[in-house]
């Protein structure tokens, strides 16, 4: 029914969210509709109206924020094959990339509309609010990793060799860390990472063979001496402030391979710090956590990877999911949280009965 079809919404760049009703719609091609069952909470939601005319100059208004998103397929467009109705799944919210720049794609609502091929079926034994922390930050990883203006590296799959190479992340246990290290696995590299050593046995447990604290004062010439005999494919600065360390390792004359840095921070301050690299030989490139909505590392990593990856555990949901609240009505309390900090967890709010 239409009264069941609410949204968060965002009427203007200064105004506060507030809760109201939706229009119903139905999905075009390629297009599914889902029943939202969990939310999860993403730094780039919680922004304040300064920072969002920044980041996302383009946004329309009245909007509805939000990427992540977990619930059942209620609809589905012409051209959908993978997904029926009834399907519990996981899909990448795009209403606020460029391309889309639509408020029935954005997650903080009832019903989401989702790009069919950024969705993935979820296993029986996957819960709505664990399966809610993927979409964003899975989908900054792989644009990351495999896109052809970062570190362009062979997409996962389940029979990637071992290719004996070695991918750098600093802030392994970030949430765009965690899906980066999975990933790099599922594409047969070996994983060097930073992270605290109080996080260092769970990201060993997803796939890094190497782990260093950023907390060192040794931290370079610890990861410098973890790459040695290995070669270096590429290099993710994640955590924040990381990226100047990150092109240290990448410069050093001890260092053999490919002198690539793909910055989780597409900010004025990386370019003028990419610039600087290049005369160490160093290419720092910026990550778009959206840019796969537009090219074929998206279906790939979502539709072809994923569904089958999650089946048989060869990737898990994570970072761990924090729930803090119930409804819509939750979200913004979320958010203000989401600004305080979070380490090594996702905030996530639920929708409707998870038992349904």
């Amino acid at each position: 029914m239409s009264n069941d079809y609410k949204a968060l919404w965002l009427t203007s760049p200064r105004a506060a969210l507030q809760v109201g009703q939706a229009t119903p719609r139905e999905p075009a091609a390629d297009e599914v509709i889902v029943r939202a069952r969990a939310i999860a909470m993403n730094p780039i939601d919680a922004m304040g109206a300064v920072a969002r005319r920044v980041v996302l100059p383009w946004l329309r208004y009245p909007a509805v924020l939000g990427y992540d998103v977990a619930g059942e397929v209620t609809a589905v467009g012409s051209g959908v094959t993978a997904l029926r109705v009834g399907d519990r799944v996981v899909g990448f919210a795009a209403g606020l990339e460029r391309s889309r720049n639509s408020a029935a794609e954005g997650a903080f609502q009832s019903h989401v509309t989702l790009l069919a091929n950024l969705c993935s079926p979820l296993p029986d034994d996957v819960e709505f609010e664990q399966a809610a922390v993927l979409p964003l930050a899975l989908t900054t990883a792989a644009a990351g990793l495999y896109e052809a203006d970062q570190l362009a590296l062979p997409l996962p799959t389940a029979t990637a060799p071992d290719r004996g190479e070695t991918v750098l992340i600093f802030g392994a246990a970030t949430s765009v860390g965690m899906n980066a290290v999975q990933l790099a696995r599922n594409s047969g590299y070996r994983v060097v990472a930073t992270a605290s050593r109080q996080n260092f046995e769970l990201i060993t447990t997803l796939g890094a063979t190497a782990m260093v604290d950023y907390n060192d004062g040794d931290m370079v010439q610890q990861l410098i001496d973890h790459l040695a005999g290995h070669t270096l494919v590429g290099t993710m600065a994640i955590a924040s402030g990381s990226l100047t360390d990150a092109i240290a390792v990448s410069a050093s004359p001890a260092v053999t391979g490919t002198r690539r840095v793909a910055s989780a921070h597409p900010t004025p301050v990386t370019a003028i710090r990419a610039r600087f690299a290049r005369r160490r030989g160093v290419q720092v490139t910026a990550i778009w956590g959206g840019s796969p909505l537009n090219t074929a590392v998206g279906p790939a990593v979502w539709q072809s990877f994923l569904p089958a990856a999650l089946a048989d555990k060869r990737y898990v949901t994570a970072p761990q999911p924090i729930i803090v609240g119930h409804g819509l009505e939750a979200i913004p309390e979320a958010l203000v949280r989401m600004r305080a900090g979070v380490r090594a967890a996702k905030l996530v709010v639920t929708l409707g009965d998870l038992s349904e």
